[in-house]
């Protein structure tokens, strides 16, 4: 019974947001009036679901080979070391609003760590650019960020709809990463080497992952979330259980701990009256939202202000924003610090997030008035 409990207190003591959330949740309760009967109902099952199928369906093509070997290729025709960093960027960016941003950052990330070892790189530099690139293009999709997916699902919109809400904020927040590219990264010759996927090509599991993703999305846009992630989590357990193995499924307690909290908090009287007095109207949706994701992160600022708020895109267009600026305003952001530790990384990442934070909150503001 030791070993277990041991090995629970060092999982808990290296995920510091599960633990946080741990110890916030007897607290919260103290003060919320919600019998702890109906704690269950405070939790958005749809999100969870589809979160769940969408973290197999990405592990399933993380696992296959096919991502790390389409990016090999790809970097592997470049011979400017700007023209790299403009290749990581799209790369991440396209990558986050298909298969969500950690899936993005997994890949990319070891990319380029794996061509720093044969060549000289900016390492430092060119992740926090992955990251910023990760932030702008998550945005667009109902499926880049958890943000996003949770504001999907109870916003009602549809696939394409969501999507063509957040594509102005989030082409102008990319394009903005790219003019700060030529900033960053000098004009120089780079000859990086061939250098084959470490992964092995998996066909089979390549060609499920890729035929599944479709059919999720198709059952999670038509209100079938939960059975759909049912039968996913089915088919990948009866033909490639490992991938299951894979999946951060502690990722899923964050998430239902996630709207267990901030539901109660939301209810707490004081509070509650503060934030409805806060809000008026898309300006302030979008303001609080950024602002308050440079205090939580963006995903609990998402879940905390939606029951208040009633401008569900003004709301996603503030978080994503939020992305930007402080490394805790987005998940993302300390995935990648985490995936490249280096010195002075922390600090060189706010020199270009904070401007990113401060262009987007300009652009996002001028943008909702149309």
């Amino acid at each position: 019974m030791t070993v277990p409990m041991g090995r629970l207190l060092r999982h808990l003591a290296r995920d510091w947001l599960l633990l946080a959330l741990l110890v916030l949740f007897p607290l919260i309760l103290t003060f919320a009036p919600t019998p702890a009967t109906e704690l269950h109902a405070l939790v958005d099952w749809k999100t969870i679901a589809a979160l769940a199928g969408l973290m197999v369906l990405s592990r399933g093509l993380e696992v296959s080979g096919a991502i790390d070997r389409a990016g090999r290729r790809v970097l592997g025709r470049l011979r400017g070391l700007r023209g790299l960093a403009v290749a990581l960027v799209l790369f991440a960016a396209i990558l986050s609003a298909i298969v969500t941003y950690d899936v993005a950052l997994f890949v990319t990330v070891p990319l380029t760590l794996g061509l720093a070892r044969v060549v000289s790189l900016p390492v430092g530099r060119l992740v926090i650019f992955q990251a910023l690139a990760v932030n702008a293009g998550s945005a667009l999709s109902p499926v880049g960020n958890p943000q996003n997916l949770f504001l999907w699902q109870t916003s009602g919109a549809g696939f394409i709809e969501f999507t063509r809400a957040m594509w102005p904020l989030a082409s102008v927040m990319l394009a903005l990463v790219l003019v700060l590219v030529p900033l960053g990264f000098r004009r120089q010759p780079l000859v990086l080497p061939e250098t084959p996927s470490p992964l092995p090509m998996q066909r089979g599991l390549m060609v499920l992952s890729l035929l599944c993703y479709p059919v999720f999305l198709g059952a999670v846009n038509a209100g079938f979330a939960v059975a759909g992630a049912g039968a996913i989590i089915a088919v990948y357990a009866l033909a490639f259980g490992r991938v299951l193995r894979g999946v951060d499924w502690a990722l899923l307690l964050v998430f239902v701990l996630m709207f267990i909290n901030l539901g109660l908090l939301g209810q707490i009287p004081g509070i509650a009256a503060l934030v409805t007095g806060w809000l008026h109207g898309p300006d302030t949706v979008f303001a609080l939202g950024a602002g308050l994701s440079q205090v939580m992160s963006n995903v609990p600022a998402a879940i905390f202000l939606a029951p208040f708020a009633d401008d569900w895109r003004a709301l996603a267009w503030g978080v994503n924003a939020g992305g930007f600026g402080l490394a805790i305003g987005s998940l993302a952001n300390l995935i990648a610090l985490r995936l490249a530790p280096a010195p002075g990384l922390w600090r060189d990442f706010h020199l270009w997030s904070l401007p990113m934070l401060g262009l987007s909150l300009g652009a996002g503001a001028v943008l909702l008035r149309f």
